[in-house]
């Protein structure tokens, strides 16, 4: 959240498309096809600026409107890269389309439990509503952000039938744009269908401006300019005061790239001074009204001259008709900013002094703070920090804090170790913790006998620790602060004491955590109550998973993630991240993959950014396990190898051995055995694993090396010398109390008992584990196995119905739910009398690729895509091998494969 909420008038501004203009061409072409698109539930205009981009969207939208569709547009900053002012403004953009243009007031007015309900709530809005709408994001290069991302491509993946986004984008965003093209649900608008044709051009250029050339001036201009609009429009305004338009054309050239800053030069050289100074000096501003304009030249009328700007339709873009708020076309302000500074470089200083001040009286510390540091006021803006810096703290705006310490020159924050100390946590959760004790050892911190900077340093350190996997250290320091608390420093006192409970449950010493939480629990003021709920809602609930809790463990998950509010905006970006993917696991469990998967897309990224290397893994292992469920091979594999690169980066052995292990997983369900063999010998020595079985790590209570190697010599080994290794697990497990585990270990169990043919010892086994899953609803622990699981499941079921006794009901649903999970696939694979096929006809070449992949899981539509064919010439491949291979469906036409050996 800012610091300070934007206020109505840039709310309006975001929310409405810019001024239509009189001499605007109608894109009648370019509108028609994206009216005509209406399977496209993505359509990206993009190309570079000043090619109409958004006056073809805002023209689309009048049209729209006109047909009866309901719309709402959403122009994006740099600002919202901030997830929760991003979901703001877009929950006020959903709220017009789904509340009939109800105004929503300003983001202050609504109130979200947290980032991830927020998002929900508008993906379940938009998923609701029935009659056609299209929502329009302009400026979308301004987003970077992996969560906002994320989020945007978990709408547009949900979009209802008649639900649509038209975005404006200078880049290629990462949308998940090839499935997209793939479905044939993407419009992609570029530069060459943007620019200008020649009866546009001429359209524009004599009947909008009304400018006296020749057909030969106009063919030119239009090949010089190569229909780029802002260039003809640039070019316009210097042709209307030429006296030799020839002339002018003639020196003109369209291929240059620095044409704007060419013909912005001869445009500002014709202006009445008072215009020239105005436009130079109120180029700093990302957005001008009356007032900011008035306080940076208070010997100018600003209000007339923005009116007067605003009238000729020269160089102001209108953001609200009512507000009259407006922003320089960005290519235009560069240039403006290059001769300011090239004409005026001594000046520029006063003016973002000036333009700080506003924004402070204006009560917005952010971009008041921003332009002390562009003006390289570093005493004003120092002093601002040391006023506002512990609140932006507390909000966890980390990023922004980094990036506004990493301008500051060293020299000016050694006098001032309470900033010195922020940076040092806002490294912590932007650029790792290696980072932040080098800042701390560097600023020598640690020795500090000011009172208010102790008590961070007790809290960091065990913290820093803790994040790098090096527990017992930082229970060993983390011990000396404990008796310290309360501090002076609520921010930092909850910070040692969530990490010290995390320490401790990590360790085994649950009654220890157990003790700390309670007493944090009794915690006094309203922020230390929100963020210390989180957490110790967070850690108990994964000492209730570890044990077995699982119902009880989903419970606390949720109320963790529901326990902050925006008044505590850091738990938002750290804590709730941490509660967050937990409580997307929780729902991963019980098999709703698209809801978790729409959760892990917001909490994931911050994760990430925080360093948490159990949420880490957690995140991305669950987004591919669903990926590789859906058959989207390629994409599970990509999420794994990102990762495995994010461990490389950040020096977290854990993370690399731990994703190679769950690519030795999902390439054992591919019964690649060769490839996961090598990958399982890759992933870590045993020193690493011996220190992670000492410890109780979330990521890796249910995938550890041990089990790993067991699964593997289970599928593709002894059976029976997996059996005696089981045991040993199992007796351990259950003498620790790890009762998730053991469950996990009792299904393998099973598994290699019915590949050593035991199958009444497998099925007593079996009965056992689905007995005590069903009472705790575990769904994934099982179904991540795969088809051996799911053959024992069917078998157990089948048994119940031969012996024709009553089974309790409830078990007897949560069995449907586990085949139904394992999909019909599992059914299919029941023992059959029919007789052994045969080859009827030979495969071609074709339906041989389509059986390989077929073999390694892969949907229809990753099929279409890797062969470049589309979904129905896959179908037919599909129907031709069933056909062949006298196959009733994929699952068996697989299995005659291999039995022929033709995969």
């Amino acid at each position: 959240m800012a610091a300070a909420s934007p206020n109505r008038v840039l709310m309006t501004s975001k929310l409405n498309p810019p001024t239509s203009r009189a001499v605007q061409v109608p894109r009648t072409d370019v509108v028609d096809k994206i009216l005509g698109a209406s399977a496209a539930r993505l359509v990206l205009v993009r190309a570079p600026a000043g090619f109409g981009k958004t006056t073809v969207m805002s023209q689309c939208m009048n049209r729209m409107e006109e047909q009866g569709m309901v719309t709402a547009w959403l122009t994006l900053d740099d600002a919202d890269n901030d997830v929760s002012r991003f979901l703001w403004y877009l929950n006020a953009a959903v709220s017009r389309l789904t509340e009939d243009g109800k105004d929503t007031g300003s983001p202050e007015d609504r109130t979200f439990t947290s980032t991830g309900d927020a998002a929900l709530d508008i993906v379940a809005r938009l998923s609701e509503h029935q009659s056609a709408f299209a929502l329009f994001l302009d400026d979308f290069e301004r987003v970077q952000d992996t969560a906002v991302l994320g989020l945007i491509r978990e709408i547009v993946e949900h979009l209802p039938r008649r639900g649509q986004f038209v975005i404006g984008t200078r880049n290629l965003p990462e949308l998940g744009l090839g499935r997209l093209r793939a479905r044939g649900q993407l419009l992609e608008i570029d530069a060459r269908q943007l620019r200008f044709t020649v009866e546009e051009t001429t359209d524009f250029l004599i009947s909008r401006r009304h400018l006296a050339l020749t057909q030969e001036d106009l063919i030119r201009i239009h090949d010089r300019t190569e229909g780029w609009v802002t260039a003809l429009w640039l070019a316009s305004l210097a042709l209307e005061s030429h006296d030799s338009p020839e002339a002018f054309i003639e020196r003109f050239s369209g291929a240059d790239q620095t044409i704007s800053d060419y013909l912005a030069y001869d445009v500002l050289a014709l202006q009445p001074p008072a215009v020239r100074d105005f436009l130079l000096r109120t180029s700093i501003l990302r957005h001008l009204n009356a007032s900011i304009c008035q306080a940076l030249l208070p010997e100018t009328d600003a209000e007339a001259m923005l009116s007067h700007l605003a009238s000729s339709h020269t160089f102001l873009t209108p953001l609200d008709n009512e507000e009259n708020t407006y922003r320089y076309h960005s290519l235009f302000a560069e240039f403006l900013k290059a001769q300011l500074n090239a004409e005026h470089p001594e000046e520029i200083p006063t003016l973002h002094r000036a333009a700080s001040q506003w924004y402070e009286n204006e009560n917005r510390p952010v971009p008041a703070i921003d332009h002390a540091l562009e003006g390289g006021d570093y005493d004003r803006a120092l002093g601002l920090l040391r006023i506002h810096a512990s609140n932006l703290l507390s909000q966890g705006r980390m990023r922004l804090l980094s990036k506004w310490f990493s301008t500051i020159p060293p020299e000016q924050l050694k006098q001032d170790e309470e900033l010195q100390m922020t940076w040092v946590w806002a490294l912590c959760f932007t650029r790792g913790p290696t980072e932040a004790l080098e800042m701390l050892e560097e600023t020598g911190l640690e020795q500090s006998t000011n009172p208010h900077i102790r008590p961070h340093v007790l809290a960091i350190r065990p913290l820093t620790l803790s994040m790098m996997d090096r527990q017992e250290e930082a229970i060993e320091i983390g011990e000396r602060g404990l008796p310290e608390l309360p501090t002076c420093q609520p921010f930092a006192d909850m910070a040692l004491i969530n990490s010290m409970a995390s320490s401790y449950s990590v360790m085994g010493l649950y009654n220890k955590a157990r003790q700390l939480l309670d007493g944090a629990r009794d915690a006094q003021g309203t922020y230390a109550s929100s963020f210390n709920v989180m957490y110790s809602e967070t850690v108990e609930g994964i000492i209730d998973m570890q044990e077995g809790r699982q119902r009880q463990a989903a419970a606390r998950f949720r109320l963790a993630v529901g326990a902050t509010r925006q008044a505590s905006s850091f738990s938002q970006a750290n804590g709730n991240a941490w509660a967050g993917v937990l409580h997307a696991g929780a729902i991963y469990e019980q098999n709703q993959l698209d809801l978790a998967a729409r959760l892990l897309h917001v909490y994931g990224p911050l994760a990430r950014d925080v360093g948490l290397p159990d949420h880490m893994l957690l995140s991305d292992i669950m987004l591919a396990r669903i990926a590789f469920s859906k058959g989207e091979i390629d994409q599970a594999f990509r999420i794994l190898t990102e990762l495995e690169h994010l461990g490389h980066i950040r020096n977290l052995s854990r993370v690399v051995a731990t994703t190679r292990l769950e690519r030795s997983r999902l390439l054992l369900l591919q019964q690649r055995y060769d490839a996961a063999r090598q990958e399982l010998e890759r992933a870590g020595d045993k020193d690493l694993w011996q220190r992670v079985q000492t410890l109780r790590l979330p990521a890796n209570d249910l995938e550890y090396r041990e089990l790993a190697e067991i699964r593997m010599e289970i599928a593709n080994g002894d059976p029976d010398k997996a059996l005696a290794e089981l045991e040993r697990e199992l007796t351990y497990a259950n003498d620790e109390q790890r009762f998730r585990r053991a469950l996990k270990l009792k299904l393998l169990k099973a598994i290699a008992l019915h590949r050593c043919a035991r199958l009444r010892d497998a099925l007593e086994v079996m009965a056992d584990v689905l007995h005590v899953a069903s009472s705790e609803g575990y769904l994934r622990l099982i179904v991540d196995e795969g088809a051996a699981a799911g053959t024992l499941v069917l078998l157990y079921s089948q048994s119940l119905k031969e012996q024709g006794e009553r089974t309790d009901p409830i078990l007897a649903g949560y069995i449907q739910s586990l085949l139904d999970a394992f999909g019909p696939e599992i059914q299919e694979q029941a023992p059959s009398s029919e007789p052994e096929n045969t080859l009827l006809d030979p495969l071609t070449r074709k339906e041989i690729r389509v059986l390989q992949l077929l073999s390694e899981g892969y949907s229809n539509s990753a099929m279409a895509e890797k062969l470049f064919v589309s979904d129905s010439t896959v179908r037919t491949h599909l129907r031709n091998i069933n056909s062949k291979l006298n196959a009733s469906s994929r699952t068996q036409a697989v299995a005659i494969a291999r039995r022929l050996g033709i995969v």
